[in-house]
């Protein structure tokens, strides 16, 4: 099979399509033939040699693939026939034509969802629904506060919160994404960060108030501000280390608010963790994807053979939405 191999760290022109083994799936494991694959920070920052997979994963990039089943392992116990139209999220190996995958990580594609633009699902859905729902208790009537409103998790939180019942405040870079996240999204509340500071104006749109949960993708550059921006009993969920590691906290402003400051990350969790957040998502997005109130948004798709293109375009930041590739 064709799969996707990074020759060294740097830029996109380290990845190099190869002609590989294809992966035989193990006890627990189903075989899918991908149809598409979503990218994501993760793969850049694995290009760039910042983020390896996880031990015993597969050294090809990609974290999200949809597809349909076209073989067992021994003792699967989900049930999946031959064919059936799937979406997996994995620690490794989606930029490839078949992946073997940890049935628990597998779902049907939700209602309504062509099956290149599933690919668009599976690591935004369990990354948003796990770290705003499941960890930061997220509930209706709530502000929360969204960093990088157009990418593929903005879009994802911004109209997850909103089906939630939560008044939703996003961050951007321009004023025509600013635009977006208002007029296409449904934020109620967007900030151009480059031009304002957005706790000084989350709270003079939002009544005096500070955020009851933030998302963020940056980490240590934002963190003061994040926390600044909190209001009282607010919950900091780092899920992205896009602005740094290391940033000093202000422990003071955090005994003062009573907030919490939480990081979590998806791709080093064990099969049965991410199988439950997978479950969860089945029940709780799935319905609302299939109504239409939560919409898988695709800013372009690419040929495998044109990987370093799609890497180029995503580098870019000018997508709202997910960047796919297609097998």
């Amino acid at each position: 099979m064709k799969g996707v191999y990074i020759s060294e760290p740097g830029g996109p022109e380290v990845l190099e399509v190869r002609e590989v083994e294809a992966p035989v799936p193990g006890p627990g494991e189903v075989l899918i033939d991908v149809v598409a694959a979503g990218l994501n920070r993760a793969d850049v920052q694995q290009r760039r040699g910042l983020y390896p997979p996880p031990p015993g994963a597969s050294e090809i990039p990609g974290l999200e693939v949809s597809g349909r089943i076209a073989g067992f392992g021994p003792g699967v116990t989900k049930a999946f026939s031959l064919g059936d139209k799937v979406v997996a999220l994995l620690a490794g190996g989606g930029y490839a034509q078949q992946v073997a995958v940890p049935a628990e990580q597998v779902l049907r594609v939700p209602d309504g969802v062509d099956l290149v633009t599933a690919a668009a699902l599976p690591e935004v859905a369990a990354t948003v629904y796990s770290n705003l729902v499941m960890t930061a208790q997220l509930q209706a009537g709530e502000t929360v506060l969204i960093h990088g409103a157009t990418g593929g998790i903005g879009t994802m939180a911004i109209q997850l919160a909103k089906a939630l019942g939560a008044k939703v405040a996003a961050t951007a870079g321009s004023d025509e994404k600013v635009s977006t996240a208002k007029a296409f999204l449904g934020a109620d509340i967007a900030i151009n960060y480059a031009e304002e500071d957005f706790p000084e104006s989350l709270r003079r749109q939002n009544g005096g108030k500070g955020a009851d949960v933030i998302l963020d993708v940056v980490g240590a550059k934002y963190l003061a501000q994040n926390v600044d921006a909190l209001a009282d009993y607010g919950r900091l969920v780092v899920i992205g280390l896009q602005g740094g590691r290391k940033g000093e906290l202000d422990l003071g402003q955090l005994l003062k608010k009573r907030a919490a400051v939480v990081a979590t990350a998806l791709r080093p969790r064990p099969v049965a963790e991410k199988g439950a957040i997978m479950n969860a998502v089945r029940d709780a997005v799935w319905p609302l994807v299939s109504n239409g109130s939560v919409r898988p948004l695709v800013a372009k798709t690419f040929p495998l053979d044109q990987v370093r293109a799609a890497h180029r375009y995503f580098d870019t930041g000018d997508h709202v939405g997910k960047v796919l590739l297609v097998m």
